[in-house]
């Protein structure tokens, strides 16, 4: 019995023990969440001053010489090789011989129609001595000058009827235009470069045989381009014919000026845009190189121009006031793939210059510092 109230008493005491440190341990335990740390974000700032922005228009193509000539024969022959090979890349001077076609066959015949001129007039001489002996020497002098070898030189003038009859009466006339005519088609067969330039498709090789009609090459001149951009109708009154042109290859790393030399009077009725013609000039240009090109379209006055990504709702800015960021509406006018140009900005007006994640009206910020004004 003594040891069952023993056991007893040891067992309620063990109970109660147990009870208070469990009393302990629960009050110990701090159920509070930690009030999070107030965090104040910094944002870049610019002050806005209102002035007169550009309008840049982008718009690119591909550069075209601007003189280039297409090479068609006229008439048919064995291409034969001159100074030069005739062959894609190879330069020619103004006045060297691009192609040279076989025309001894033709040539044979101009110089047996010349000869037959030449016969006519001999066999008139004697009778414009004997009737017509005032005009006997203007003929005589001309007869003379004449030479086979050389291209026809024009008739006398004929000053009377009586003159014009008799020389035209024997066929005189007649037969020169038919030797101008023949030799006319003789000067075909050659062909020469109208400028320095060089050749850039060549068809033909030398010992083919060409026939009339047939293209034989492609020749541009080197030292100027047009590039050909379409841009939006819109702006087309304030495209001018004069204007400087800002142009960069597509890697950025060379840049021109060109200038705006025709603008299409015509809007293309699928995409309504017109076409702009820019002439540049470049030693390291190519033809059917890409360019880009910044049209200074026109100026808008009263109006800033900022960052696209700043602008919320294609009408909304963030500015400051009191350190503490609000929404103001704007009326933008031009966009570009990058910036956006806006109005109804108030000058001294404190904008935000750099998008800030997570921003919302009534935010609570810091002004890094003040950038340069904006304009």
């Amino acid at each position: 019995m003594r040891k069952l109230i023993i056991s007893a008493v040891l067992g309620g005491i063990l109970i109660v023990a147990s009870l208070y440190f469990a009393g302990v341990i629960a009050g110990s335990k701090d159920n509070r969440r930690p009030t999070a740390p107030k965090v104040i974000k910094t944002v870049f700032v610019d002050t806005v001053q209102n002035g007169t922005v550009p309008l840049i228009v982008p718009a690119n193509g591909n550069l075209k010489a601007k003189k280039r000539v297409e090479l068609y024969s006229e008439v048919q022959g064995v291409f034969r090789p001159g100074s030069k090979l005739f062959r894609t890349g190879q330069e020619y001077s103004a006045g060297q011989t691009l192609i040279r076609i076989d025309a001894s066959e033709y040539f044979a015949s101009v110089q047996s129609a010349k000869s037959v001129l030449y016969n006519l007039l001999t066999s008139i001489m004697p009778d414009l001595r004997l009737d017509y002996p005032e005009i006997y020497p203007k003929w005589q002098n001309y007869l003379n000058s004449f030479d086979l070898d050389k291209t026809t030189p024009p008739l006398p003038e004929m000053d009377t009827e009586q003159e014009k009859f008799f020389i035209t009466g024997r066929q005189i006339v007649s037969n020169y235009y038919n030797v101008k005519n023949l030799e006319q088609r003789l000067s075909k067969y050659t062909m020469t470069a109208p400028f320095n330039g060089i050749l850039t498709e060549a068809l033909v090789t030398e010992g083919s045989l060409v026939r009339p009609g047939q293209k034989l090459g492609e020749f541009i001149n080197t030292g100027l381009y047009e590039l050909e951009v379409s841009v939006s109708k819109t702006y087309g009154d304030y495209l001018k014919v004069g204007n400087k042109v800002e142009l960069s290859n597509l890697e950025k790393t060379a840049t021109y000026v060109g200038e705006v030399t025709r603008v299409n009077g015509r809007v293309d009725q699928g995409s309504q845009t017109i076409t702009v013609f820019i002439e540049v000039s470049g030693e390291d240009l190519k033809e059917g190189q890409y360019l880009e090109a910044t049209l200074e379209a026109r100026e808008e006055t009263d109006a800033i121009e900022i960052n696209r990504a700043l602008l919320l709702d294609n009408d909304q800015i963030f500015v400051v006031k009191d350190s503490i960021l609000d929404l103001m509406f704007v009326d933008p006018v031009y966009f570009t793939d990058k910036t956006v140009v806006l109005k109804n900005v108030p000058d001294g007006e404190v904008i935000v210059s750099k998008p800030l994640t997570g921003a919302y009206a009534g935010m609570l910020v810091k002004i890094f510092n003040e950038g340069p004004t904006q304009n």
